[in-house]
């Protein structure tokens, strides 16, 4: 009998493997996988380790057992045969654990404290820091030779010491002490020159931080430390202000003056309400949160901030939206019209730029003095210089960047909507306008309400267009701290990282503030937005 071809009706076969010279098989594509998984494991693994050392080395047990669990959950669900939906969810779930829900938990915690320049440590840290920042020079001082250094960024890293003994010993000296530096290069006048982990600060950038240098000091004991003379040289003094543990007070030897231990405040404070610059960290429970209402300063920039914060966002996604489904309805005209692709290349070219460039163009456009607006318009508008015009064009940028994505949206909305729906409705008597309103509106709304909705948030948080052309200015006299145009966002920032001093906890309890915001706002949005599926069906 002769049997069917493969294919034809009858039993089909595997080709077989082709041998190998020697007669070995050649490998099947199947151990691919495992192979792949054994990769991505070891990579696991890895990255487990690489983040488990530094941890260890801290002391951050917390963090060592929740880089051990996570690896521990990763080997279980990829090595077990029952876990299959688990293999799809564990990565997603992970990233979204690391950054949404811990971001949100740490800034919830932050808002609670005092968290700022001068609350960042312990008690314990703020007192060494207290006695070395008072520390004048005796006759027995003990002479250092110093290079002024940075972990990081030698023009915004935490500054550090390094030192070189009269013996030619060279330590590391920062905020927590002088500790001995391992492969250092000397070179002949005595000053490091190069050390493992640290940046040494060129001469320009010590002067502009000057400042900081000259405050700066390393706690060498109880009572000493060491003081930078000049950016070449370093000394070993006595304090004038010391800690005693009896009273939980700290006196200065010069005035007589006794700051005492404020523990709800983080700070000690003499009987005339001075308090010294040095703190520490502590919770100071819904306080930063309570500083909306009862400080009225603060209030009032709040308040004023967020209102114009709002109606940047409304008027910005209004603008958007109408001048992108505008120019979409212009070029879905039926009738036929001569370069229509060339013009929606044009029209999408603002988006294809990078933001950041357009903005900063945008913003030498509006100089007052040599700025292409002013010289078409024959006007000499000071833009940035007055809150309503410093305003109105941040709204103009704005929406000139931001419509191109709009009209996207509303060109590929359009297109689903039959033309038979609009063709019935003007046999029917209606005219442009009521065809528009009744027919085409409300199936565009079903698709864009929810973009609508995600265009709001994001302007509502759109820190670029503001500081990148006005910085929130421009600013009253009385209050540097908060611009005309600020958003809630660019407010947070300049508290955070304000030139005024860092007030992390504030920033903090303000962040908290625009969530909650932006989460009550789109959830209206959303569940009225809902009501709109009901024309779709």
């Amino acid at each position: 009998m002769v049997q069917a071809p493969s294919g034809a009706g009858g039993p089909s076969r595997a080709p077989a493997r082709p041998p190998l010279p020697g007669g070995a098989l050649a490998p099947s594509g199947s151990m691919a996988g495992p192979a792949a998984k054994i990769g991505l494991l070891g990579l696991a693994a890895a990255l487990a380790l690489w983040a488990v050392f530094p941890l260890y080395a801290a002391g951050q047990w917390l963090g060592v057992g929740v880089v051990a669990a996570a690896t521990a959950l990763i080997f279980y669900v990829y090595l077990s045969r029952r876990t299959v939906p688990a293999k799809y969810l564990l990565p997603g779930t992970l990233l979204l654990i690391a950054f949404q829900i811990v971001p949100v938990v740490y800034t919830l915690s932050t808002s609670v404290t005092n968290y700022s320049d001068g609350h960042r440590g312990t008690k314990e840290q703020a007192i060494d820091q207290i006695e070395a920042s008072s520390v004048v020079r005796t006759e027995d001082a003990e002479e250092y030779t110093l290079t002024v250094a940075a972990r990081g960024s030698a023009a915004t890293g935490e500054l550090v010491f390094l030192l070189t003994a009269p013996d030619g010993t060279a330590y590391a000296g920062d905020a927590e002490g002088l500790t001995p530096l391992e492969g250092a290069e000397v070179g002949p006048t005595g000053r490091v020159t190069a050390a493992p982990g640290y940046t040494v600060i060129p001469a320009g950038e010590a002067n502009a931080r000057s400042a900081e240098i000259t405050e700066f000091a390393v706690p060498t004991g109880a009572g000493t430390g060491i003081r930078s003379s000049g950016f070449t040289s370093a000394y070993e003094g006595r304090s004038t202000r010391v800690y005693d543990s009896g009273c939980d007070c700290v006196t200065d030897t010069e005035t007589g003056r006794v700051y005492a231990a404020d523990d709800e405040r983080g700070a000690f404070v003499a009987g005339n309400g001075d308090r010294l610059a040095q703190g520490w960290q502590v919770n100071v429970g819904a306080a930063n949160f309570a500083r909306f209402l009862t400080d009225p300063v603060t209030g009032a920039s709040f308040f004023g901030i967020l209102a114009w914060n709002i109606a940047f966002a409304a008027v910005s996604t209004a603008g958007v939206f109408a001048v992108g489904l505008g120019v979409a309805l212009t070029l879905h005209t039926p009738r036929r019209l001569a370069g229509r692709t060339a013009y929606r290349l044009l029209v999408v070219l603002p988006y294809a730029m990078p933001a950041f460039a357009m903005f900063l163009l945008w913003r030498s456009m509006f100089n007052t003095d040599f700025g292409l607006v002013n010289r078409l318009l024959g006007t000499d508008v000071d833009w940035f210089g007055e809150p309503w015009a410093a305003r109105a064009a941040v709204l103009l940028i704005n929406v000139w960047i931001g419509f191109p994505y709009m009209f996207l949206v509303a060109t590929g909305a359009l297109q689903s909507i039959p033309r038979e729906l609009v063709q019935a409705a003007r046999i029917d008597g209606a005219g442009a306008w009521q065809a528009f309103r009744a027919i085409t509106l409300p199936l565009l709304m079903v698709a864009m309400a929810p973009i609508l909705v995600a265009t709001f948030a994001y302007n509502f948080n759109n820190f670029n267009a503001v500081w990148l052309t006005t910085a929130g200015g421009p600013f009253p006299p009385d209050n540097p701290m908060a611009g005309a145009t600020d958003l809630l966002i660019t407010y947070t920032y300049r508290l955070a990282f304000g030139v005024g001093g860092a007030q992390y906890g504030y920033a903090a309890a303000l962040s908290v503030f625009i969530f909650l915001i932006v989460t009550l706002i789109s959830l209206v949005s959303l569940r009225r937005s809902a009501a709109l599926e009901e024309v779709h069906r």
